[in-house]
């Protein structure tokens, strides 16, 4: 029965997409995001629906004729360099079959991501895609909230949608980013108009919708108990301050809230946030330190990278304080040495510099830094605008910097270099630069012909 329904859920807007050709690229986003082929128990599994679509997608922007106005930014230039390096390196790869392996989804993320922007020529498009993105986000959230609200959850014990700890399905992944997107879903309801947030009649159904929502992701981070959520969620709420017009009584309300939710939280999340201050005593937080502390010595002698899944090669040994047999440290100065092998960066700057060097760090820095810088550019530039029909402008930019910020906070502590939810803010971000670009430009060719015009009257 879920089978029939995600085939026909997919099969009616692959219907649409046939008089609203962009319907499929917001499709082939659903896919990515959600991935309905691993909800299914056969008929999806069986069709390579993510290459079908994304070929109608291109189909479709073949076919459209205003996408001679399309531009191109240096961000997806260097995201199409990137592409090409790291197929170099998956071919050069020091763990070949488990580096190809990687570089199976890897390329399809970037490709799309250089694709997307190029269909974003309106805001309405934009607004399109960001709805996409945050209900097909809400499908994961919200599910992942009500369990959490229900049983607790766990760490590697909250199961969301389906028992499957990869991608967005994994933990700290979708902790990280269920925290970023908070800041479109509230640009959404505060300044969409797909579902007209000035519209009397739909304002309190999307400021309640943006409350539960947020309320749920919110929640994802205690279900998972993962820390980088908690980091993120802090992140978040300074960048928030930022901008708020009442700091003092914002900051006072927050931590009110946060002391308030304590006595609630189940007593393993408060545990096991408490190991961020005690990292030392915590395995992962000592394998993370001592991962990266390998890959530092592996670029030494491999400046290139190793290729995707370069890890896989290395053996760790570090010292964690003695344990007695119920695994409850002694409190001793006496220490154990732990030797492990083949463990992950845990880190998407370790996990660049790893698997493509210096040159694909560089790439990839130029990509999400030039991101936060030209958002901010572009806040600043529209920030004291008067006019009605730019005053979506800043919030997005803004909502798009903080979400961008957010994710390079969790990519500390979670190896996401490539995550293809991520890309996709980051071809909003572009398809909203070159949007802006292409309007200003076609306001200074008016400007121009009203003076020719006065002149010659």
């Amino acid at each position: 029965m879920r089978d029939l329904y995600l085939l026909g859920f997919l099969g009616l807007f692959l219907l649409f997409g046939l008089r609203k050709p962009f319907l499929f690229t917001l499709t082939y986003a659903y896919i990515d995001i959600v991935a309905p082929q691993r909800l299914s128990y056969y008929l999806l599994n069986s069709i390579p629906i993510s290459l079908i679509v994304f070929a109608l997608a291109l189909f479709g922007f073949l076919l459209d004729r205003n996408k001679i106005d399309a531009r191109v930014s240096g961000r997806q230039i260097c995201m199409l360099v990137l592409l090409a390096y790291a197929g170099y390196t998956t071919i050069t790869a020091d763990v070949p079959v488990e580096a190809a392996s990687k570089w199976d989804w890897v390329w399809k993320a970037l490709v799309f991501a250089i694709f997307l922007p190029l269909t974003l020529r309106t805001k309405l498009r934009i607004e399109a895609l960001a709805l996409t993105m945050v209900l097909s986000l809400a499908a994961l959230v919200v599910n992942g909230g009500l369990k959490t609200l229900l049983s607790g959850g766990g760490y590697g014990a909250l199961v969301i949608l389906v028992d499957d700890n990869s991608g967005l399905y994994e933990g700290s992944i979708i902790s990280c980013v269920s925290i970023a997107v908070i800041p479109l879903v509230w640009w959404l309801a505060n300044h969409g108009t797909i579902f007209p947030a000035r519209d009397e009649r739909w304002r309190l159904p999307l400021k309640l919708f943006a409350i539960g929502l947020t309320g749920a992701a919110i929640l994802v981070p205690i279900g998972t108990q993962a820390r980088t959520g908690l980091v993120c969620l802090v992140v978040l709420f300074i960048l928030s301050l930022r901008f708020s017009r009442y700091k003092m009584l914002y900051a006072f309300g927050a931590m009110f809230l946060a002391l308030a939710a304590i006595p609630f939280l189940p007593s393993a999340f408060s545990e096991r946030m408490g190991t961020i201050q005690n990292y030392e005593e915590d395995e992962s937080a000592s394998t993370r330190l001592a991962v990266w502390g390998w890959t530092l010595d592996y670029v030494k002698s491999h400046p290139g990278g190793g290729g995707f899944e370069a890890y896989r090669q290395n053996t760790l040994r570090y010292e964690m304080p003695a344990v007695d047999s119920n695994g409850i440290a002694t409190g001793g100065t006496e220490v154990q040495e732990v030797v492990d092998a083949g463990r992950a960066y845990h880190s998407s700057y370790f996990e660049m510099l790893g698997e493509q060097g210096f040159f694909g760090l560089l790439l990839w820095l130029i990509i999400h830094v030039g991101g936060v810088w030209r958002m901010e550019l572009l806040r600043r530039r529209y920030k004291d605008s008067q006019k009605a029909d730019q005053q979506w402008i800043t919030p997005l930019a803004q909502a798009l910097q903080n979400a961008q910020i957010v994710y390079l906070t969790g990519s500390l502590f979670v190896g996401i270099a490539f995550q293809p939810f991520v890309y996709m803010l980051i071809a909003m971000q572009i398809g909203l630069d070159t949007y802006l670009a292409r309007r200003r430009k076609e306001e200074g060719f008016v400007s121009i012909a009203a003076q020719l015009k006065a002149k010659a009257g």
